[in-house]
């Protein structure tokens, strides 16, 4: 098993009070504010773990962040992944989630073969629960949201359970495939 794991350092929420906006530029200036990992890229880690455990293979984990988001890397190879990659450019700054998948795709094309994509559900700061849709399109891949186990993989199929409002959803998929995690 080939596992990426897509993970987005954000601003540590504990310093949030000390983000301002540009008043030209309109980003956010977040200097000297540390950047983490949130709880659901670590479960996204913790699932691709836990499968490489199971089948065999590798994680590599990868972010499009500032040069600060190395550390979140090192804290990701930390958890086990075994290879890590920082897409970081200043063009990149600023970019919405469709620009963020593009490049996340563009990445993820160079690094080469791959049977699973597991992000968490929605980022940290953002929580627009965009990237993963966009970015298994972008890999004309098929995407399983709102995945709380990824029960089994056989045969080139991955069966994934969901859950809904009134139980769970079972989903049977074809390989290469992309799921977004939650609890």
């Amino acid at each position: 098993m080939n596992i990426i794991v897509c993970v987005k350092p954000a601003p540590d929420p504990k310093r949030w009070d000390s983000i301002h906006l540009d008043p030209v530029t309109k980003a956010l200036q977040r200097g000297g504010i540390p950047s983490v990992l949130g709880p659901l890229d670590k479960r996204a880690l913790e699932e691709g773990l836990r499968l490489k455990e199971k089948y065999g293979g590798k994680v590599t984990a990868i972010a499009m962040a500032p040069p600060g988001g190395r550390e979140n890397l090192i804290e990701a190879l930390a958890m086990g992944a075994d290879e890590a990659y920082l897409l970081s450019d200043r063009t990149f700054a600023g970019s919405d989630t469709w620009s963020t998948s593009l490049v996340l795709a563009k990445g993820i094309k160079k690094l080469g073969n791959f049977d699973l994509i597991i992000c968490g559900a929605w980022s940290l700061d953002g929580s627009t629960g965009h990237v993963g849709a966009q970015l298994a399109e972008f890999l004309e891949i098929w995407n399983v949201s709102q995945v709380t186990v990824v029960e089994e993989i056989e045969n080139n199929r991955l069966r994934t359970r969901s859950q809904i409002e009134r139980g769970y959803r079972v989903m049977e998929t074809p390989l290469p495939a992309l799921v977004t995690v939650t609890h």
